[in-house]
C-alpha cells in the first residue's frame, strides 16, 4: 500500500479544530492500515511533521432514514496524530495571506 494511498482526508469537525491547538490532527485512513503505516504515512507526506503517537477509531454506520427508505451511512476507520514536541504543524488549510505572499 502506497503512503499516498493511507491518508484519505482529513475531518473537520468542531472538535477536531478544537484539537489542532492541542498538536492532534484527525484524518480518515484507509481501514486496512495499522498505526505504524499511518504514523509513517504522515512523516513522509507533511515535511518536518514527527509524530508522538497515533489512535485510530473504527467508526460503525448508522441507520439514516428518508422517508419510508431507510440504509445505513458507511463505515470508515478515523485515526487521531499526536504530534511531538518542536514538530511542525500539519498546515490543512491555506489561508488567503499566505497565498498573496506567495506571488
Amino acid at each position: 500500500m502506497e503512503f499516498s494511498e493511507v491518508i484519505l482526508r482529513p475531518v473537520i469537525t468542531e472538535q477536531s479544530m478544537y484539537d489542532i491547538d492541542e498538536g492532534k490532527y484527525t484524518f480518515e485512513v484507509d481501514r486496512r492500515a495499522n498505526k505504524n503505516l499511518i504514523k509513517q504515512a504522515v512523516e513522509v507526506m507533511f515535511d518536518g511533521v514527527k509524530v508522538a503517537k497515533v489512535n485510530t477509531v473504527n467508526v460503525k454506520p448508522k441507520k439514516k432514514r428518508m422517508g419510508r427508505y431507510q440504509g445505513f451511512t458507511r463505515r470508515y476507520k478515523k485515526a487521531i496524530i499526536t504530534l511531538a514536541e518542536g514538530s511542525a504543524n500539519i498546515e490543512l488549510f491555506a489561508s488567503e495571506t499566505d497565498a498573496d505572499s506567495e506571488e
